[in-house]
């Protein structure tokens, strides 16, 4: 029995082997050729315990799949798979998939945000460099007269009495030019609220121009700046002939624009407005501000040249740009058809009147591309609407901005600007009737309370859209930890709007841990008393729960929601963007809506 025991019973002579005959068995351990070839399932005690086992490991795995899939789908790292852009351009009917992006990059400085710059690792270093110099400069803190010499000092005075402007020999003398780079200028508080280094970096970084697609850029450091800055002479002859020279035409409306000098777009700095500026200062203002952005550019140059070989880190920038902010529309429009081409509404915040005229080539297939009537031309931030052609075939059939404006209270002040609010009616192809909204908050999210209250009271008192459902794309600019009367907190958003019977894609009560956004400045930016340590940029950067797509809740439910960093439907937690294949400082978020019956 030990013997054939040992073996399978399956092997050839197998019961047969010694004294022992198979007989003795029962019949489940022998097998007769003609058995084994009618069996349904094999009678082999060691392959049933085989298949048994591997059976039960087949069934643990595929529940374990199906409970990792839906946990990620319950907090928006993963797509479901249904529903989910099963129609190119939308579906006609059905679900409803709305998306909401805030798509604007921080700015036209490439360096100003910690960015994740997987490709090379020397952008880390660099930054991490940066950080050493300005926080423990050593003796590498010199003098400004040191970097900003004498000699270019005297050229930028005689351009500014060309101009007319009076002369401040004695504000250099005694002022700037025996100061330390770092400890006394760069991080000079009073310089900071003065406004004497933010005010002209402001106006001259990045000038948009009526004859050209790309800005022109003052020569420095913290902009798109293209050429050659390896050393400071070869800068300060770019600097000065863009500041006092160059002509550019800038755009006043949308049919006309200016022709100016940059030194002419300078404002004089007001005491009133910034009252740690001295009565001398600000009568003065205009020369000093413009002494006090040469320095400021001269210590960049100065600084990037110190810590590392030119050509390195001006190679970094390039790249850096032509992601960032020169393929900035190509990429957003890839990652929305790659990605999101199956929504119904795709809501966008902070959008470029000449995203605007892209969209409207590159989606004309399968959305109307809706803007607001009145584009913000200066600001150039708007909020637009793309909906379905399959799922709303008449596009927007009424703009109603102009009514959530004037729903705000009588006499208090709402902090919005043109162009941050859009509003519009639209019917679908089942003739159900809509109120679709896309809004940018400001930055402290204090405007976004009042803003759907305006929608909500335009609703409610305006006969024609008294039946309409309410879909509302934002960016709400809430944050995890709020202020009163000084940063909107998340929660109290969330108890607000569930009180006007409203939910979210979050649900009632959303997660203050589930954040939107991950941003953190750099040391290479105006405003250093905002800057984060490299090993700070979790605690000190702004990493919030900013974006929402609101409805009413007796109308709909949420069937699922995800968040994406990526471009993939994809979020990658405690990761800093934009990145160079993401090109926003928010996160899309992207939830299917069923009615309920």
């Amino acid at each position: 029995y030990t013997e054939v025991a040992r073996r399978d019973p399956d092997e050839e002579g197998a019961g047969v082997s010694g004294s022992v005959s198979s007989e003795d068995f029962p019949t489940s351990f022998t097998r007769g050729q003609k058995r084994r070839q009618n069996a349904l399932c094999p009678r082999s005690y060691v392959l049933r315990r085989r298949f048994t086992l591997a059976g039960v490991m087949g069934l643990f795995l595929l529940a374990a799949t199906i409970a990792t899939l839906e946990l990620g789908r319950r907090r928006g790292h993963l797509a479901s798979s249904f529903g989910v852009d099963d129609c190119e351009g939308g579906c006609k009917n059905g679900p409803l998939t709305v998306t909401t992006w805030n798509m604007a990059a921080i700015n036209n400085n490439p360096f100003e945000y910690w960015i994740t710059y997987d490709d090379d690792p020397r952008y880390e270093e660099i930054m991490v460099d940066v950080e050493k110099f300005l926080e423990e400069p050593g003796e590498r803190d010199i003098a400004v007269k040191d970097v900003f010499k004498p000699k270019e000092f005297e050229k930028l005075k005689a351009k500014m009495a060309e101009v007319g402007w009076p002369d401040i020999t004695d504000y250099w003398k005694n002022e700037l030019k025996n100061r330390k780079i770092i400890s006394e200028f760069m991080k000079d508080p009073l310089l900071g609220s003065k406004r004497l280094i933010s005010m002209p970096d402001r106006v001259t970084n990045t000038i948009n121009v009526v004859d050209s697609d790309e800005p022109v850029c003052r020569p420095t450091v913290i902009n798109m700046y293209s050429e050659d800055l390896s050393n400071l002479d070869t800068w300060f002859v770019k600097w000065i002939t863009f500041m006092f020279e160059d002509s550019v035409r800038i755009p006043i409306s949308e049919t006309e624009f200016e022709e100016t000098v940059p030194y002419k777009m300078l404002q004089p700095i007001s005491k009133a407005k910034y009252p740690d500026i001295t009565e001398d200062e600000a009568a003065r203002s205009l020369p000093i501000q413009t002494l006090c952005g040469a320095i400021f550019d001269a210590i960049l140059v100065h600084m990037m040249n110190t810590i590392v070989e030119p050509p390195v880190w001006q190679g970094l920038k390039k790249k850096m740009v032509e992601n960032l902010n020169k393929q900035k529309v190509p990429h957003t429009v890839e990652i929305l058809k790659r990605s999101y081409s199956g929504s119904d509404i795709i809501a966008l915040q902070e959008v470029s009147s000449s995203f605007v005229i892209t969209a409207q080539h590159e989606f004309a297939d399968h959305y109307h591309v809706v803007p607001p009537s009145e584009i913000d031309a200066s600001r150039d931030q708007n909020s637009i609407l793309l909906l379905s052609k399959a799922r709303f075939p008449n596009g927007a059939t009424s703009e109603i901005t102009d009514l959530v404006h004037k729903s705000f209270p009588e006499g208090v002040k709402v902090p919005v600007a043109t162009g941050d609010i859009l509003a519009v009616t639209a019917m679908d192809a089942s003739g159900n009737d809509y109120v679709i909204a896309s809004f940018h908050g400001d930055t402290n999210g204090l405007a976004t309370i009042p803003v759907v209250d305006a929608i909500l009271q335009t609703m409610a008192s305006t006969n024609f859209l008294a039946n309409h459902k309410l879909i509302f794309g934002m960016d709400a600019n809430t944050y995890e930890h709020g202020e009163a009367g000084k940063k909107q907190d998340v929660l109290e958003f969330a108890s607000h709007f569930v009180s006007k019977g409203l939910s979210s894609c979050w649900g009632d009560t959303p997660n203050p841990e589930n954040y939107t956004t991950f941003n953190a400045r750099t040391y290479l930016q105006t405003q250093l008393n905002k800057a984060c340590k490299s090993s700070e940029k979790r605690e000190k950067g702004d990493v919030n729960p900013k974006d929402f797509i609101l409805f009413a809740n007796e109308q709909f439910e949420v069937v699922h929601t995800l968040k994406d960093n990526t471009g993939d439907k994809k979020y990658i937690e405690d990761m800093a963007f934009p990145t160079l294949n993401f090109p926003s400082d928010h996160g899309i978020l992207s939830t299917v809506l069923k009615e309920r019956e």
